[in-house]
């Protein structure tokens, strides 16, 4: 992202359309969005930034919120009100705060899909000292749904140009009409800010909201990507060379109770190749937990086949 804008004249300049309709002069598309973006104070230093994304909800980036009690929000006459988590999900990077008493107009979002590398892009951001501020800079590249490396799905990937400053984690990202395309993360890509889809914040809102969780099925096992012996490829018929060596098992796992050995190679789960964790994590939605999944792996060079009963992901305690 590029130099703070936060300083622009009323006399900025319209910025170029992105998608349909019509551009927004900078200044009047920060401060629009800006009325809907909090400072959250969930860590020791700086605050981190927030969106009201319904009533009396804020929608921030998880990997900010250190503690579960405790944290406030500066809204944005100033004043400073406390706010209850309803629940995080580390998988996405997205935390759902409750604000009882207040309420601000939630931001108009829009489609992340839209966006196309070289569009240009507003993250309006708020700090307790500075008020608003504003980052302006280019979407750096797109694609379809991706899996986060924690296991999360977003419904599309969005990468910015470069890295966020710091307090602009959890800030809103528009396009040039003032449509909020989603949460700005600096924890999803090393040295990248990446944005979490509007579409995302919706669907992982509705069950942080509902249950304070977002629930994926679990295994209990680690796994590193090995390359597959020729001999064993032809022997075993396989019509790929590569699979996920087990170096480790959860005691008490679904895995362990099914019985797999660390030094098994997976290769496939419920019938879907296991080249890599993507693989792997596709089976793993909540849908699948509770149910009975058959495993293929590779044992001392032959093919073994065991069943096992997909468990819930221990929910990790991030706020420390």
């Amino acid at each position: 992202m590029y130099p703070d804008l936060s300083t622009l004249s009323h006399h900025a300049p319209r910025a170029r359309e992105s998608g349909t309709g019509p551009a927004e002069p900078l200044t009047e598309i920060v401060g629009r969005v800006g009325r809907s973006v909090v400072a959250v104070h969930g860590r020791r230093r700086m605050p981190s930034s927030g969106v009201i994304w319904r009533h009396g909800v804020v929608a921030t980036a998880a990997h900010t919120i250190r503690r579960e009690d405790g944290i406030e929000v500066t809204l944005t006459d100033g004043s400073r009100v406390a706010a209850l988590l309803a629940g995080l999900d580390l998988g996405t990077d997205l935390a759902v705060l409750r604000l009882d008493g207040v309420d601000l107009e939630p931001v108009e979002s829009g489609d992340a899909r839209s966006l196309k590398p070289g569009h240009m892009a507003l993250a309006v951001a708020r700090a307790d000292e500075f008020g608003v501020s504003a980052d302006f800079g280019v979407v750096g590249s797109t694609g379809g749904p991706w899996r986060t490396w924690r296991g999360g799905q977003l419904d599309a990937f969005v990468r910015l140009d470069g890295g966020l400053r710091p307090g602009f984690s959890g800030a809103a990202l528009a396009d040039m009409r003032g449509q909020v395309m989603g949460i700005c993360t600096s924890a999803l890509m090393r040295g990248a800010g990446m944005v979490i889809p509007g579409m995302t914040v919706e669907r992982v809102t509705d069950e942080l909201l509902a249950k304070g969780r977002v629930s994926r099925g679990y295994l209990g096992v680690g796994t590193q990507q090995v390359s597959l012996p020729d001999a064993w490829v032809n022997k075993l018929n396989l019509p790929f060379n590569s699979g996920l060596l087990i170096n480790s098992l959860a005691p008490g796992s679904p895995a362990e109770q099914a019985g797999v050995l660390i030094g098994d190679v997976l290769i496939e789960l419920d019938g879907r190749p296991c080249r890599d964790m993507d693989g792997v994590h596709a089976a793993l939605g909540s849908a699948s937990i509770g149910e009975q999944l058959q495993i293929t792996l590779i044992r001392g060079g032959e093919r073994h086949a065991c069943s096992v009963t997909v468990g819930e992901r221990p929910q990790r305690n991030s706020c420390r």
